[in-house]
């Protein structure tokens, strides 16, 4: 196998700021989702836990936005091996981009905005477990989706 290192520079920016966002992201929902479950903080202090779940989605949003741009900015920065410019990558990136779309999409639209963005956490909860679409053929297809749109912008 080829030195890793002609293929990618792990000590560019770009890089950098995208791994601290990719580590930062789940870290910080994971930490003021359990925050709230414990305290009810946002809940008081936005006095809804609807409107306080939906004021961290909003953030949330944002935050995987940055994420995306920075990752964006990082593949642009860094070398590209001459076998991943050939058409049948290309085309590959699309598929995955497609199905990845596929799942988050109707992820969301089972899940709803509360349901995606940690409602349960909120005291907000669904009368049942979702079944349906993607998750009768999976579990975690959010997350699944997510992992093949970024493996097929890393292709295309």
């Amino acid at each position: 196998m080829a030195d890793l290192s002609q293929y990618v520079d792990l000590t560019e920016y770009n890089f950098l700021l995208t791994a601290a966002c990719i580590v930062f992201n789940p870290l910080f929902w994971n930490v003021v989702a359990r925050w709230e479950y414990r305290t009810r903080a946002l809940s008081r202090c936005f006095g809804s836990p609807y409107i306080a779940c939906y004021i961290l989605g909003a953030v949330l949003i944002f935050l995987a936005m940055y994420r995306g741009h920075c990752f964006t900015a990082a593949l642009s920065s860094q070398p590209r091996s001459w076998v991943l410019k050939r058409p049948e990558f290309y085309y590959l990136g699309v598929v995955l981009m497609a199905a990845g779309g596929a799942l988050v999409t109707s992820s969301f639209l089972a899940l709803g905005f509360v349901g995606t963005y940690l409602g349960d956490y909120f005291g907000i909860l669904m009368e049942k477990k979702v079944t349906g679409f993607p998750f009768n053929i999976m579990e975690n297809p959010m997350y699944w989706g997510s992992t093949a749109n970024f493996l097929g912008l890393a292709l295309l």
